[in-house]
Parts: C-alpha cells; structure tokens; sequence
C-alpha cells in the first residue's frame, strides 16, 4: 500500500468514525425523564382525564365588568387519547340555561418545551378561528397554563388551572387578567366528577 493509499485510507476511516458517532459523542446523556426525543416529564400530566365524567359548572355571567352574578349549568366531559399520548381531546356538553351547545378540548404536548399547548373549539361558532393556546405543564399537583388574549378589544391574559385532582375528581378554573398579570378574575369554575 503506498503512502497516498494509506493516507486516503486513514482520511475514509475517520470520516466514516466521525459519521458513525457524532450524534452519540456530541450530546450529553439523558436527564431523568428525558429521552432521545426530548424531556418525556409531563407526557402523561393529563391521563388523569381519560375517561367519563359529569361537570358542574359556574361562570361569571360578565368577565371584567365588576359582575359578582354566577350562572350554574351541568355537563359532560368524555377524553381520550390521541397520537400515542402526545395529544388529548374531550367532547364537552354544556347545558347552559339558555341551552346545551357542544365544545372540544384539544392538547398536545411538546417534548421540546416540556409543555402542553390547550385550544378551545366552541360549537356554536365553528367557522372562527381558535383562540391562542394556553401554554404550560403542571408542578406539585397543580397545572397552570396561560396565554394573552383580548377582550372586547383590549388585550387580557387568560389563565387556566388544574388542581384537587384525585382518581375521581378534579378543578378546573379559568381566570383572566387585564393588567399583565399582576390581578386576576376567576370567572369559570368546573367541578369534574368521574361516570367511568
């Protein structure tokens, strides 16, 4: 073998060593929860809601109007799981007193960010577009997710929150905010009760 041969030789090896590992040598092992495909921590957060349940719901009847008059209606949640856990939908009816309308939740979660992202689809408008998605993940039990949003023209923050979870029971509330975040309003409340 002569030299340039040995040389041409050595310089294929190291390429094909170099091609062959690059994407195991350049990145840091794993964290705990965390996968090849990105942080796994949060993939399940929202199993708890796989299921049946009956609602019970309280809603300002104005939102950022100094209103104190809470209207309650019953209803139904039913989840299940879609793109092998990374995306979740519930079929809502809500009874309201002025009558039912059905609405969809829809989430998916990002392995990159390590949170889920939340859409509300309102049956009685289905031509408009979906609000922005509530962003976040949960922490000690308690899920928070916002975004900003507006209001009769004037941009707010929107809140939801997952709390008092238990294998047959569960909080919702959504609040809003028209400074920033600094003061919020809770104005819709559901009490979720398993069926099955």
């Amino acid at each position: 073998m002569t030299h340039f041969q040995k040389t041409l030789f050595a310089g294929a090896l190291a390429a094909v060593t170099a091609l062959s590992t690059p994407a195991l040598a350049s990145q840091d092992p794993p964290k705990p929860g965390q996968s090849a495909a990105g942080n796994l921590a949060g993939l399940h957060d929202f199993d708890f809601l796989v299921g049946s349940w009956r609602v019970h719901h309280r809603r300002l009847k104005e939102r950022l109007a100094g209103n104190q008059e809470w209207v309650p209606f019953e209803g139904t949640c039913v989840m299940r799981k879609l793109m092998d856990g990374y995306g979740n939908v519930d079929d809502n009816v809500l009874n309201l007193p002025e009558g039912a309308y059905r609405a969809v939740g829809l989430r998916s979660y990002d392995p990159k960010t390590a949170q889920w992202q939340i859409w509300w689809l309102d049956g009685r408008m289905p031509s408009n577009p979906l609000d922005p998605p509530v962003r976040g993940g949960f922490a000690n039990g308690v899920g928070t997710f916002e975004t900003d949003d507006t209001l009769r023209g004037k941009p707010i923050r929107v809140r939801f929150t997952w709390s008092k979870i238990t294998p047959t029971s569960a909080h919702w509330e959504q609040a809003f905010s028209p400074d920033a975040g600094k003061t919020w309003e809770t104005n819709w409340t559901m009490e979720f009760e398993r069926v099955e």
